[in-house]
């Protein structure tokens, strides 16, 4: 998928999380707009396809990742033994049949039948003061050189997120719930926060994975394709592999190679290749 083709798909979907308005164009239909539209979004996948994405500058810097809900369970690999499988379907059964009467339950429309408009959840006095509370102290801790300063794309809307939470916990505990109670914002308070630190936990270790991929990458063509002895971050940037074309990246890959001494530092005004360079590294073969 092209880079522009991305930028409109995440932004589209983006849309769609926030409630607003569909427009669609279509050949022989023209322009229309769909109102009152809900999206509901439910995606697993492999931790190695999932890192890669995480990783991704521009699902994390568009929004798009930090309106999703991300967890990774623990691995059962070694213990999926038939002596543990499940034999009491009781609440699995329970949670079924609540969920099929949610779903039956008449939903709130215009006079269309297709537009959703959806009642006032209002929250009381105590769930609100508890909602300012969270969101307060989520906000100071995305200060600069707080524990959340590197992920305040997620760490902004968890305020909102424990409010959409709390909502759903309402309406599953009681369909005609008049108002969102303290005990229910709590609950999602305690889910948003735990989702807060799987986005961060996730996050990081991708993040790293993919500092570390490049950085092996690097370290394979400096070996293998690079003819000189040493080497400069523009020499990667120009010639080096395509996932390290910008000199930034170039070079947070050399200094990770440095941390690990597969390349020394040059002192700075060393004569390479004709002449002196302010940065540049010899590289360690033996």
């Amino acid at each position: 998928m092209s880079a522009d083709h991305r930028v409109k798909t995440l932004a589209g979907l983006n849309k769609l999380w926030d409630g607003a308005e569909i427009q669609r164009t279509r050949a022989g239909d023209g322009v229309f707009t769909l109102r009152g539209r809900r999206m509901a979004l439910n995606l697993m996948s492999q931790p190695v396809v999932m890192r890669d994405f995480l990783s991704d500058r521009m699902a994390g810097g568009l929004g798009f990742l930090p309106r999703c809900l991300i967890c990774e369970p623990t691995s059962t690999i070694g213990v999926r033994f038939h002596a543990n499988t499940r034999q009491d379907t009781g609440a699995l059964e329970a949670f079924e049949a609540k969920l099929k009467r949610r779903l039956a339950h008449n939903m709130p429309t215009a006079q269309d039948g297709q537009t959703l408009e959806p009642r006032l959840l209002p929250l009381t006095p105590d769930a609100r003061k508890l909602l300012v509370q969270f969101a307060d102290t989520i906000e100071a801790k995305q200060a600069p050189g707080a524990a959340l300063a590197h992920m305040t794309g997620y760490a902004s809307k968890a305020a909102e997120q424990a409010a959409r939470i709390a909502g759903v916990l309402t309406l599953w505990r009681d369909i005609d719930a008049p108002d969102v109670t303290a005990q229910d914002m709590c609950d999602g308070i305690t889910l948003a926060q735990f989702y807060l630190g799987e986005a961060v936990r996730l996050a990081d270790a991708a993040t790293v994975s993919k500092e570390i991929e490049r950085a092996e990458t690097l370290r394979q063509w400096l070996l293998e394709g690079w003819p000189h002895p040493n080497v400069m971050a523009r020499d990667v940037a120009q010639y080096g592999p395509s996932c390290l074309r910008v000199t930034k990246e170039a070079r947070e890959a050399l200094r990770l190679l440095e941390d690990h001494g597969w390349i020394t530092p040059l002192d700075r005004g060393t004569v390479v290749r004709g002449a002196a360079r302010k940065e540049a590294w010899a590289i360690e073969t033996a």
